[in-house]
């Protein structure tokens, strides 16, 4: 016999955990199933891992720009297994700890994979369950890749799991992974290659503040290659052999590991949506603004499966998430709020964006003022010795209001949550630079940079 329940959530991540919690304090009778450990890609495969990784990577690079300074890195290393066991000190606690507060929170929590077998009915390992609502919240997995030996790859799940960093390194894509990856390897002493078959990587980003970042990496070895796909990759005695074309012109290279960092898409394909008469695509689940599904209206999404306007980031993920389940609780149709959400790509230094591209912006016929600032000599950098860090804000002189800005540098991921909060609140820079900071600290810049 089927056991039933008001909601059942599909993915034990921080979107699902929080849409459960928030359900279950309403008295409802909730299930959350995963067929991995409970936690997400973010706690346990990805943010908070890869978080840890760089701050050894931080450590490396802040002792050699201060070089001559006062300080001698001539003997600082970093010990990759040490690195590891901090890494395993935070991640392994994770899953017992978040279904111990799901169960505490009177959330039935279950393990296996979920698949539809009808429009409100599921199977976890052969065991049939039925639920009123459902919210899918399962993340998202690397995008498949058909070069010949794709299969080679390892994906940044197995790189956040290395026993041991190897010598040479090859990274597939121009994005968030490849490049942060890229970064901690360079400061442990890796050859770092970044393979991206596009002419602009990190495309989300401003393409002058790419560009300083990606000299920045050049001067600690990171090696991009634009334009460039993939023919092949072959198991060498040395590790791989990777064919690469460029122009026409195919070279190839040995490295020691290649790592998948080409993007991802929604994590979808095993949960049997079709029987569940829910439309779905690799950008995720088709949804109303409210993130209803359109075709089944028992389902919700949240995240990376949900086919919204939100980025894919784990803040947002959550944040639909407790929207989905508020339009459940109350029967309301409330959309998202997306403006003023930050991003950034924690390389180092960090780049940072919230709210339009310069060229989106001028697209869309705003009155432009561009405040573009190199701030390598500023006080904040000068003092720690970097050398490349710029802010570029995007102001509407009509409204004095910010629509986007655009930073690179030491600290500057702090810095974006004010200027993101700025156009949330639809602030003017009048207003913000009618603050006064603590000083001196990387925000008291702020005013300089409007």
């Amino acid at each position: 016999m089927s056991q039933s329940y008001d909601l059942i959530v599909i993915g034990a991540g921080m979107a699902g955990v929080a849409a459960a919690n928030k359900c279950a304090a309403q008295g409802w009778s909730v299930a959350i199933v995963d067929s991995l450990p409970y936690g997400g890609t973010c706690a346990l495969r990805g943010c908070d891992p890869k978080k840890i990784l760089r701050r050894s990577a931080e450590i490396i690079e802040s002792a050699r720009l201060m070089r001559g300074k006062g300080i001698d890195d001539a003997h600082l290393s970093i010990n990759w297994p040490d690195l590891m066991k901090h890494k395993h000190g935070f991640t392994d606690p994770v899953p017992r700890g978040v279904e111990d507060g799901l169960t505490g929170n009177g959330v039935t929590t279950l393990h296996g994979q979920a698949r539809f077998t009808g429009p409100r009915q599921i199977e976890i390992d052969g065991t049939p369950y039925d639920a009123d609502r459902f919210l899918v919240a399962t993340g998202a997995r690397p995008r498949p890749l058909d070069f010949p030996g794709h299969e080679h790859l390892i994906d940044s799940t197995d790189f956040l799991d290395l026993d041991a960093l190897p010598s040479r390194i090859l990274f597939v894509g121009g994005g968030f992974i490849s490049f942060e990856f890229a970064h901690i390897a360079a400061r442990a002493g890796s050859t770092a290659v970044i393979v991206d078959r596009g002419e602009r990587p990190l495309k989300n980003f401003d393409p002058d503040l790419v560009e300083l970042l990606v000299d920045r990496g050049r001067e600690v070895g990171i090696d991009l290659r634009r334009t460039t796909t993939i023919v092949a990759v072959q198991p060498s005695d040395g590790g791989y052999q990777v064919t690469l074309e460029h122009a026409g012109t195919r070279e190839t290279i040995e490295t020691d590991l290649v790592v998948h960092g080409a993007g991802r898409v929604a994590e979808l394909a095993d949960l049997g949506l079709d029987a569940g008469g829910v439309e779905w695509g690799e950008h995720g689940i088709k949804v109303a603004d409210y993130l209803q599904s359109t075709t089944n209206p028992a389902l919700w999404a949240a995240g990376d499966s949900a086919d919204t306007e939100g980025m894919p980031l784990t803040p947002v993920a959550v944040s639909e998430a407790k929207v989905a389940a508020s339009n459940m609780i109350k029967g309301t149709t409330t959309a998202p709020d997306y403006a003023g959400i930050p991003t950034a790509v924690f390389t180092i230094p960090e780049l940072a964006r919230v709210g339009m591209l310069e060229s989106e912006a001028r697209a869309a016929g705003i009155d432009l003022a561009v405040r573009y600032s190199d701030t390598s000599g500023w006080y904040s950098n000068y003092r720690i010795g970097e050398t490349t860090a710029a802010a570029k804000v995007l102001i509407d002189q009509s409204s004095d209001q910010i629509v986007g800005a655009h930073l690179l540098g030491p600290e500057y991921g702090e810095l974006i949550n004010t200027l993101g909060l700025a156009i949330k609140l639809g602030l003017t820079t009048r207003q913000l630079k009618s603050a006064t900071a603590a000083y001196p600290t990387v925000g008291s810049d702020l005013g300089s940079m409007l």
